[in-house]
C-alpha cells in the first residue's frame, strides 16, 4: 500500500468517525421506548446530516494540520461532493420522518409553534441555498466577494440551527451530559469556522506586505511582486500558493488564491502572475506600487521531490505554468540537477507566458521544454494541436514507476493529461494536479 493511499484511508476513517459523532453521542442515552424503524432511521439521518455539515466548516477552513498532507485541491473537491451529500441527507431527514408519521406535518406550520417551524424551514432553505450558490455561482451572477460572505453566514447559520433543532426535539438529547457533549462537538466546528474568518485576519494585520512592482508579461498576464513591511518573511516550497488581500486591512471579502512564481530561495520577495480572466485579475495591471497587501499561506501539496533520481514531468496549460515557474526558478537557484520535462500547451505561440525565460532555464537545468501550440504560426517545427496520449508517448521517456507528474491548467487540458498518463501506465498516486477552479 502506497503512502498516499495509507494517508487517504487514515483521514477517511477519521472523517467518518467525526461525521458519526453526533449520532454516537445521541445513542449513548437512547430512550427505552422505540418509535418504529423508519422514524428512528429518519432521526439518524438528521444527526448524520448535522455531523457532515459541521465537518464542512472544518474542511473548507484551510487548516494546516490536515490540509498540508492532503492538498487543498483534493480537499476542495471533497468539500464540494460532501456538500451535495449533506443536502441529500438534509432533504431525506424530514422526508423519511413525514412518510412514517404524516401527522408530523403540523410541525412545519409556524402557527402551531413558530420557533420550531421557522427553524425547520430555515434549515432546509439555508442548506439548499448554500449548495446551489456554490455550484452555480457564475450563473447566479454572484461575485466571489458576495458569495464568500453569503457562504460563511449560511454555513454558520445551518450548523448552529441544526444543533438548535436537535436540542429542541429533545428525544435523543435529554440530559445535561448529552447536551454538553453535542454542543462541544458541534461548537468546535463553529469555532474552526470563526477562526478562519475572523481570528486569522486579525493575526495577519501584524504582517503586512506591499506591492513593489507591477509588470505586464506575455499572454495578457500581470506579475505582482511583494515585499514585507517589517522583518517578517514567508518561507514556502516551490509549487505552493497563497491567498492575498489587497488594501489597508485584512478584514476584506476580497481574498484570492494565486500560485507563487518566485523562487523559494528568496522568501522576502514574493511574486505571483495572473492572466486577466476574471473581475479581480483584470484589475491587477492597475494596482498602484506601494499598495498594502496581506498574505495567508503558504498552502498546497503540489511539491516535487528533488531527491527522486527519476525526476519529474511538468505539464502546463496557459497560465497554469505559474507553479512550475516557482519550481524551475528555485531549482536553478539551488543548482538542482534532477531530470525535468516540461510540456507547455498554449492556443498560440505569442501567448506562451515566460517562454523566453524557459529557454534560459533550460540552459541552467537538466530541462527539456516541449511546446505544444494549438494554432501554430507558419513554419512552426514543434508540436501542434491538442495534448493527447500519442504526444506524451512520443515526447516523454517511458515511465519507470518512480517519476512524478505535475499538471496545472484549464480543466479540459488537465482531464486529457490525467487520462493520457493513466493510459500510458502511470500510477494515479504519481500524478499531482493543481486546478484553477478553487473559488
Amino acid at each position: 500500500m502506497s503512502e498516499v493511499t495509507r494517508r487517504a484511508l487514515g483521514w477517511g476513517a477519521l472523517y467518518l468517525g467525526l461525521a458519526l459523532l453526533p449520532m454516537g453521542i445521541a445513542l449513548l442515552r437512547a430512550p427505552a421506548e422505540g418509535r418504529g424503524l423508519w422514524v428512528e432511521f429518519g432521526a439518524m439521518l438528521g444527526l448524520l446530516a448535522l455531523g457532515v455539515m459541521a465537518l464542512q466548516a472544518v474542511v473548507s477552513g484551510r487548516h494546516r494540520w490536515f490540509a498540508e498532507s492532503l492538498g487543498f485541491d483534493n480537499l476542495l473537491q471533497f468539500h464540494r461532493r460532501m456538500g451535495n451529500a449533506a443536502l441529500v441527507l438534509v432533504l431525506l431527514h424530514p422526508l423519511v420522518l413525514l412518510t412514517a408519521r404524516p401527522e408530523w406535518l403540523g410541525y412545519l406550520d409556524p402557527r402551531a409553534e413558530a420557533a420550531r417551524a421557522l427553524t425547520l424551514w430555515g434549515l432546509l432553505a439555508g442548506t439548499l441555498l448554500l449548495v446551489v450558490s456554490s455550484l452555480w455561482r457564475g450563473r447566479l451572477g454572484l461575485s466571489y466577494e458576495r458569495w464568500r460572505l453569503l457562504h460563511g453566514l449560511l454555513a454558520f447559520g445551518v450548523v448552529a440551527g441544526g444543533l438548535g433543532h436537535a436540542l429542541m426535539v429533545g428525544h435523543y438529547t435529554a440530559g445535561a451530559l448529552t447536551v454538553l457533549a453535542l454542543v462541544a462537538a458541534i461548537g468546535l466546528a463553529l469555532v474552526a469556522l470563526l477562526e478562519s474568518r475572523l481570528l486569522r485576519p486579525w493575526r495577519l494585520r501584524r504582517r503586512p506586505w506591499r506591492v513593489v512592482e507591477v509588470q505586464p508579461v506575455r499572454g495578457d498576464a500581470t506579475t505582482l511582486a511583494l515585499e514585507p513591511v517589517g522583518e517578517h518573511r514567508l518561507d514556502f516550497l516551490p509549487g505552493q500558493f497563497i491567498w492575498i488581500t489587497l488594501g489597508e486591512t485584512p478584514f476584506r471579502l476580497q481574498q484570492h488564491p494565486f500560485s507563487l512564481t518566485s523562487s523559494a530561495v528568496r522568501p522576502r520577495r514574493l511574486a505571483l502572475t495572473a492572466k486577466r480572466l476574471g473581475d479581480f485579475t483584470a484589475t491587477l495591471p492597475e494596482v498602484p506600487v506601494g499598495t498594502r497587501a496581506f498574505v495567508e499561506g503558504p498552502y498546497g501539496a503540489f511539491l516535487p521531490d528533488v531527491d527522486n533520481p527519476s525526476g519529474a514531468v511538468l505539464i502546463a496549460g496557459g497560465i497554469g505554468i505559474t507553479p512550475m515557474m516557482s519550481m524551475l526558478r528555485t531549482f536553478a537557484d539551488r543548482g538542482e540537477r534532477l531530470p525535468l520535462w516540461l510540456v507547455y500547451a498554449n492556443p498560440r505561440w505569442e501567448e506562451a507566458t515566460f517562454r523566453e525565460e524557459l529557454e534560459a532555464l533550460a540552459e541552467r537545468l537538466t530541462l527539456t521544454v516541449i511546446h505544444v501550440i494549438d494554432e501554430p504560426p507558419a513554419g512552426w517545427q514543434g508540436e501542434s494541436g491538442k495534448l493527447d496520449r500519442d504526444l506524451l508517448a512520443r515526447r516523454l521517456p517511458p515511465d519507470d514507476g518512480r517519476r512524478d507528474y505535475f499538471i496545472c491548467g484549464p480543466d479540459p487540458l488537465m482531464n486529457a493529461a490525467e487520462g493520457a498518463l493513466i493510459e500510458l501506465g502511470v500510477a494515479p498516486t504519481r500524478i499531482y494536479s493543481d486546478r484553477f477552479d478553487m473559488v
